[in-house]
């Protein structure tokens, strides 16, 4: 299948309940990025490392607390990625959602409702909050709640499972890497480092990339997830990027000192 053929494949949705649905990839390399977080050398840094894909998927939180929101929706947009809407996303779009950030969150959203233009809101306001592609839901937080549930163990991952329709969902929104597999109605946690890989044929699973401008994990390098829908694999990996260069940005915007600083630590 060549990749405009793909493409077309991937735009073909059907809306309903703020879902879309695409017809069944086949033979596919697709790129998976969540809370990008209007960081847009750590995207380009992944990017970069990931090399030919043919979709790219990302996962919500794609502006907030960065210095370049704009630049990283037109990056997006330029290689007609898809994807749903995060919370900050949403407070971006001029949604309450900012009414339960926290002071630097609330302050870096600010910001960003008065940086970024109006191109971007309403691209920001028309991602759906589900987005069902072949065999995989995407959302944000969690399937139950795609805006502000966090999943973050077994339990709340089966929870999840049991709400799409889906072999397999995605999700991102706690900026750590994380993998859930349900096999014979038993749940297996793996905490993935660089390199590892989840076989997608071995039970039903919940999987969450980490985060491309903001991890949370102690490792400050940019986080992202591969799929190989051929091979049936999900596979994770990690690139380093010039987080000094994003904090300097950061500070001459006028953001948080403290969301600049969290970078070298990935905190």
């Amino acid at each position: 299948m060549c990749r405009r053929a793909i493409h077309a494949i991937l735009r073909r949705a059907s809306g309903g309940h703020g879902e879309r649905r695409t017809a069944r990839l086949e033979r596919v390399r697709i790129a998976v990025v969540s809370d990008i977080h209007s960081n847009l050398v750590a995207l380009d840094a992944v990017l970069a490392k990931i090399g030919a894909v043919d979709a790219i998927w990302h996962l919500g939180d794609v502006v907030g607390y960065g210095p370049e929101p704009d630049a990283v929706v037109d990056r997006l947009t330029g290689l007609g990625a898809v994807g749903v809407r995060g919370n900050h996303d949403a407070a971006a779009a001029g949604g309450n959602e900012i009414d339960w950030f926290n002071p630097d969150a609330r302050a870096a959203m600010e910001w960003t409702r008065t940086a970024i233009s109006e191109t971007t809101r309403a691209w920001l306001a028309a991602l759906p909050l589900r987005r069902m592609e072949s065999d995989f839901t995407l959302v944000h937080g969690s399937p139950r709640d795609p805006i502000w549930e966090y999943v973050t163990s077994a339990a709340l991952a089966r929870a999840g499972l049991s709400a799409i329709s889906t072999e397999h969902g995605l999700h991102g929104h706690t900026h750590v890497p994380i993998a859930f597999t349900m096999v014979d109605g038993r749940m297996r946690t793996l905490v993935p480092r660089p390199g590892n890989t989840v076989a997608l044929g071995e039970g039903r699973t919940l999987l969450n990339p980490g985060s491309v401008g903001q991890p949370r994990d102690h490792d400050p390098r940019a986080s992202y997830l591969v799929l190989d829908i051929a091979a049936g694999t999900a596979t994770w990996g990690r690139v380093a990027y010039d987080f000094e260069v994003v904090g300097a940005a950061m500070r001459a915007a006028g953001l948080p000192t403290r969301l600049a600083d969290r970078l070298r630590v990935g905190v």
